[in-house]
């Protein structure tokens, strides 16, 4: 059987049907995941059966398509043999058992049988067989470097801006899709009209709708937040008039890093509205703006536009869709803001805020300036059972998910935790014929009685830097659950600094001999004399992320391996991943602390 024809039988890009992560050749699922009865999406367990068009897909970078024709014409056994062989067990990239309450989704038992295997699908894999020994396909050095390098992006920052000497060295940042088209988005940009850096994270499941509709929207509903009275008048005076508008933000994007021109209009719209309100409550006294008050009030309004768009739509058919797919797909978000010593973390979800700090000794230790929004998060679990009836506190979260399907408890849009089930009904018969074909958005979440469920409100951390505060790496789950956040830390330390802290390797357990071991430190050496082929920070720990060995080095054999995956392939091993290192100035941050002293 060819790779083309276990295409059209089952492609599923989750995990949520085999806990090994195997082809599930029973799924009646197509191409481009339209008739996909699995979510697709990352974090959600319910079944998709879309006719979505690819809005953003045709803009959003994709590196697995520079090596996917490369093995698009051969059999399925050499591609899995090549992906998954190795010379020694330990090093092998199969993929690991999943535990059933660890899946990132998990299908409703109503539609359990869309997503079951056959009981003899082993058949289907045994049927043909081409080479007795698995074949080897490495890419070459240079391909793997143009695959992690595809998406970077890197930015000095002026040490002095106009208004104030920046905290801020620079930013690097980067990704690495998994799923097709990539979900995670990322931004970064400087506040013109008061002082300060905006940088931040976006995870979308269920699509890439909603992450891309926040990741365009929400710095303006900050930057808007942090305004004073005045500023407010004058931009708002300029839009009567028909002047030029105050340049409001500075952006700082990859050229790949897409903006929606079609909903440019629809979305100036809502953000004039909410400033107008700003003055109306604004009394013109002059004080001090709230950042944390600022932020969360930006995230919470953000979140109501893109519910009240949703129910109100559009005379365009094409913005009246692209509002119901933003509103009924979802998003987390990281977001800091750093102005001075002054750092606020935003978090809405499960995507993480680590800051790195260099010890007296020169070692490095991780500080987490975030907290996950998921079922490990006592106080989650304990707010969510508060907001709702005693007799609903063993249904509100199952297996560790909000109403049995989804992972994090707080995020963007996902109106189906949201609105009531009246008001969807409503939404989708008066929806375009897309939205009715949908299983998914038709599809009410059980024991779904007191809505909302899910609130986009974030939990602000506010941290004072200090000159031996190095670094913040922001990074969407997919890097957090490869690497501990102390290797992380490590990794991105020395990566700077360029000095390594050297530990006795360790080997795990496993029965090494005497050639292994010497392969080790020859390896570790040579690690050391290479550390800066990458001008980038946050490539560095995606190639550390996913060519990592059980010994904490990189194999260009696995890492190989694992960029070789097809994109069908891809998702059973990893997520997107999406890095942004921001890098301080240590000596601005200890003159800024003497001044005070």
């Amino acid at each position: 059987m060819s790779i083309s024809a276990l295409l059209s039988m089952g492609r599923c890009c989750c995990r949520c049907c085999c806990p090994r992560g195997l082809w599930m050749l029973s799924a009646p699922c197509c191409d481009d995941r339209r008739m996909c009865v699995c979510p697709g999406p990352r974090r959600i367990g319910i079944p998709v059966r879309t006719s979505s068009l690819p809005l953003f897909s045709d803009a959003m970078p994709a590196p697995t398509q520079l090596f996917f024709p490369l093995v698009r014409n051969c059999e399925l056994s050499r591609i899995y043999g090549t992906a998954c062989y190795c010379h020694h067990k330990h090093l092998c990239c199969s993929p690991p058992y999943i535990p059933q309450n660890r899946l990132r989704y998990t299908p409703h038992p109503a539609y359990a049988t869309f997503c079951r295997p056959r009981e003899n699908w082993w058949q289907y894999t045994q049927g043909r067989r081409y080479a007795s020994t698995p074949q080897k396909f490495y890419l070459t050095p240079p391909q793997v470097n143009s695959i992690l390098k595809a998406n970077e992006y890197s930015f000095k920052v002026p040490e002095f801006d106009g208004k104030n000497v920046s905290s801020i060295l620079g930013f690097d940042s980067n990704q690495l899709p998994a799923n097709a088209p990539i979900e995670d988005r990322r931004s970064a940009a400087t506040c013109l009209q008061t002082r300060g850096m905006l940088l931040g994270v976006f995870d979308g499941h269920a699509g890439c709708a909603c992450s891309q509709a926040v990741s365009e929207r929400l710095f303006y509903y900050i930057a808007v937040s942090l305004l004073p009275h005045e500023t407010l008048l004058e931009i708002e005076n300029a839009v009567e008039s028909g002047r030029a508008l105050l340049p409001i933000l500075q952006w700082h994007k990859h050229p790949n890093d897409y903006f929606s021109k079609e909903a440019s209009k629809l979305y100036f719209n809502s953000l004039r509205t909410y400033w107008q309100e700003l003055i109306d409550l604004n009394t013109g006294e002059s004080a001090d703006i709230d950042v944390k008050e600022a932020l969360i009030n930006a995230f919470k309004r953000l979140d109501n536009d893109i519910s009240l768009e949703a129910q109100v739509g559009d005379p365009n058919s094409f913005l009246n869709y692209l509002v119901l797919r933003v509103a009924f797909s979802g998003a987390t978000a990281c977001v800091a803001h750093v102005d001075g010593v002054d750092l606020h973390v935003a978090n809405t979800g499960d995507s993480r805020a680590m800051l790195g700090v260099q010890e007296e000794d020169g070692s490095w230790s991780a500080v987490t300036l975030s907290n996950d929004h998921n079922a490990q998060n006592e106080r989650e679990l304990e707010r969510l059972k508060l907001e709702h009836p005693k007799n609903e506190a063993k249904s509100v979260v199952k297996q560790d998910r909000l109403l049995g399907l989804l992972m994090p408890f707080r995020a963007f849009g996902d109106v189906k935790f949201k609105w009531s089930i009246d008001l969807q009904k409503r939404v989708i018969e008066s929806g375009p014929d897309q939205l009715n074909d949908n299983e998914y958005t038709k599809f009410i979440p059980p024991n779904y009685h007191t809505p909302p469920y899910l609130t986009a409100e974030p939990e602000v951390t506010y941290h004072r830097l200090r000159p031996q505060d190095k670094f913040l790496v922001l990074a969407t789950d997919g890097l957090w659950e490869t690497m501990h956040r102390q290797d992380v830390v490590r990794i991105v330390g020395e990566y700077l600094t360029g000095m390594h802290h050297q530990q006795p390797i360790a080997v795990g357990g496993y029965k090494v001999t005497l050639g292994q071991m010497h392969g080790l430190l020859t390896e570790r050496r040579a690690k050391m004399s290479s550390v800066f082929e990458d001008q980038n920070a946050a490539t560095h720990l995606i190639r550390h992320a996913v060519g990592n060995n059980e010994f904490g080095a990189v194999d260009h054999e696995r890492l190989s391996k694992m960029l070789s995956l097809p994109e069908e392939l891809a998702r059973m091993y990893r997520d997107d991943i999406t890095i942004i290192v921001v890098q301080f100035n240590s000596h601005v941050v200890g003159a800024y602390q003497n001044q005070e002293q």
